[in-house]
């Protein structure tokens, strides 16, 4: 490593649905730009340029710590992941590459009848905030992957529901 330089930031956050299957709750996550209705520091989000569900789709987020546009890299509806990168932002993140995806959940090593968990890895620069930790990040992004996966459970719930009336 060269003198000066800081290591990259490496972490990854975990939630399980235990109600919501992949398949009910990937059409919320690829649809790229409606982070404002599952994140928690989201109040708008919405599509700066790019064709909604194609490589190259850039976002802009905005709450109340700052914004940022993010920009889709890859999305991977067969495999239920994709990964978008943060270019323009006030909130210190600098080369930020982020993967999403939704897992299955295993009952003795079978797929679980019910149920997934999502997954969000993230390999970045040092957050530029004052006095932010890797591991003060982390617990950022892990208490949004939670929350998250509480309002997706919730969403899931509310449109299985509607459906069986």
């Amino acid at each position: 490593m060269a003198e000066g330089r800081e290591q990259k930031w490496q972490g990854k956050a975990t939630a399980e649905l235990k109600r919501a299957t992949g398949e009910q709750i990937w059409p919320l996550l690829e649809e790229f730009c409606n982070l404002d209705q599952l994140f928690p520091s989201v109040d708008t989000c919405y599509r700066v340029e790019g064709d909604p569900g194609q490589p190259g789709l850039v976002r802009h987020c905005k709450g109340p710590g700052g914004w940022c546009n993010e920009k889709l890299l890859t999305l991977d509806s067969a495999n239920f992941c994709l990964t978008y990168q943060a270019l323009e932002n006030n909130v210190g993140l600098n080369n930020y590459v982020a993967t999403l995806k939704v897992l299955p959940v295993f009952d003795d090593g079978k797929p679980a009848a019910a149920g997934c968990k999502i997954e969000l890895s993230f390999v970045s620069d040092p957050v530029q905030l004052q006095g932010m930790k890797l591991e003060g990040f982390i617990s950022y992004i892990d208490d949004c992957v939670q929350f998250m996966a509480k309002k997706l459970e919730d969403i899931a719930a509310a449109v299985e529901g509607s459906t069986q009336l």
